[in-house]
């Protein structure tokens, strides 16, 4: 066994846990249902924090509970005035003031309180809520993004006008729908102290912090996180980031590497490998597995011909196995996962875009056992004993993890600076000509790219 201690580091990601205080018996608390707020022509409403009490984990009203809120609601002059405030500062968020009715208002208030005055201060809210909520880049310039956000829910945009307006906080309300990721703050600190002059740098600054919008606000406590042009991976509890993890992505072209929100469910150890049909019928590796037995018994293949003459070839689990010894179970309509590799000398190129779309992951082993300790699926004993088994073993995770497979081409490196990364599948180009175009106001909040299913034949180049 001592090898695989070997090969796990020496438990360093376990030490750091330790150290960071993170104990496999924490559980979180289960989530409390949120009361919904008195109707605000009844009773004043409270501030934003007590209106929001759990908005970060759990929608603000279940949909049986829904209370309908108008999109056009009255403003006073003093509101829209500190609705301007907001406009006019908006570029410290990466975001333009022309987008938002910013001199028609400045026009409307001037004859006070008015219909005219409520719908066009409603409406510069309502395109305020949306970009820092859900981010400013249109669907159609988000090439290969399939995440679901769910912020629209736990942050309706009527709730949100409503208790604005009710509270007078304005700025405050607004604030509350940026990024809680570090990133996001570190980014918005840069685009400060670059000067107008550098024009270039501030508009991939722009298209990096909206790219922070396209997720989840919060997204969670314990997370997997891959940035792929930075071919790395980093696994974060209690927002410290234990391990880091250098990858292999998908090549450019029609097996990049999608970026996707899913959720790891289990770990598989000693995983098998069901060989693709491009390479079974494609490569002709079912016949030959089924001419030559000895052959195919050598390089681990397990070859079937059924009666209607398929042929199925599975790779039985060892050190040759082209998943390597594990993978994380982690279901998804386009087939991506995270995964070991025998060829683990990849790892120290520096251009790493080489797989068909899976993301294979250095010490993928330590990475394995040390989710399947946190996930509450097997003690550490328990973890390297299955690994060391030789069988395949499927561990399913009592607490499961969020994982996110992100494309930022500036953030923060591993040593904490920030940089700037190649644009491996030119993916910036559509996000930086729709900084330069007035804002889309009728959007789709869907993706709107093909789902491609990626078929990994894992060969190396």
């Amino acid at each position: 066994m001592s090898k695989w201690v070997g090969y796990l580091g020496g438990s360093a990601a376990l030490a750091a846990l330790m150290a960071a205080g993170v104990s496999a018996q924490q559980r979180p608390e289960a989530p409390r249902a949120p009361v919904p707020a008195p109707a605000p022509a009844y009773s004043p409403s409270p501030s934003f924090q007590q209106a929001f009490p759990q908005v970060v984990s759990e929608p603000v009203v279940q949909p049986s509970m829904a209370v309908i809120h108008p999109l056009t609601q009255p403003w006073t002059v003093a509101q829209a005035r500190a609705l301007i405030a907001v406009i006019e500062g908006i570029g410290a968020e990466g975001l333009m003031p022309a987008d938002y009715e910013l001199a028609a208002l400045k026009v409307a208030i001037a004859s006070g309180p008015s219909q005219e005055l409520d719908e066009i201060a409603s409406q510069a809210f309502v395109w305020l809520v949306e970009d820092l909520r859900d981010g400013r880049t249109p669907m159609e310039a988000r090439r290969q993004w399939f995440v679901v956000d769910t912020d629209a829910e736990r942050f309706p945009t009527g709730k949100l006008l409503t208790d604005a307006l009710a509270s007078g906080d304005i700025a405050g309300t607004l604030a509350q729908l940026a990024p809680t990721h570090p990133d996001y703050t570190r980014l918005r600190e840069e685009l400060g102290r670059t000067p107008a002059r550098n024009a270039e740098r501030r508009k991939l600054i722009l298209a990096n912090m909206d790219r922070w919008r396209w997720l989840p606000r919060d997204l969670g406590s314990q997370y997997l996180i891959t940035n792929v042009p930075e071919y790395q991976l980093r696994l974060t509890v209690n927002n410290r980031i234990i391990s880091t993890y250098r990858t292999v992505v998908g090549k450019p072209g029609r097996t990049a590497t999608p970026q996707l929100a899913e959720t790891v469910e289990g770990v598989v150890f000693n995983p098998t490998w069901t060989v693709p049909q491009s390479i079974v019928k494609g490569e002709g590796l079912g016949a030959r597995a089924l001419a030559n037995p000895a052959w195919a018994k050598r390089n681990g293949y397990v070859a079937t011909k059924g009666a209607n003459g398929f042929v199925t070839v599975v790779q039985q689990p060892g050190p040759g196995n082209s998943l390597g010894m594990m993978k994380l179970e982690m279901p998804n309509p386009h087939a991506i996962f995270f995964h070991d590799t025998p060829s683990r000398h990849l790892f120290a190129n520096d251009d790493r875009a080489l797989s068909h779309g899976c993301i294979r992951t250095e010490r993928a082993l330590e990475l394995a056992i040390t989710m399947a300790i946190l996930g509450k699926g097997a003690t550490k004993e328990e973890a390297v004993a299955i690994s060391t088994s030789g069988r395949y073993t499927k561990v399913m995770l009592e607490k499961q993890w969020p994982a996110y497979i992100t494309y930022f081409t500036m953030a923060s490196d591993i040593n904490g600076q920030m940089a700037t990364f190649n644009d491996i599948y030119e993916r910036d180009a559509p996000v930086l000509a729709s900084l330069d175009k007035p804002r889309v106001r009728e959007r789709t909040q869907q993706p709107v790219d093909e789902v491609i299913v990626i078929e990994d034949d894992l060969r190396d180049s």
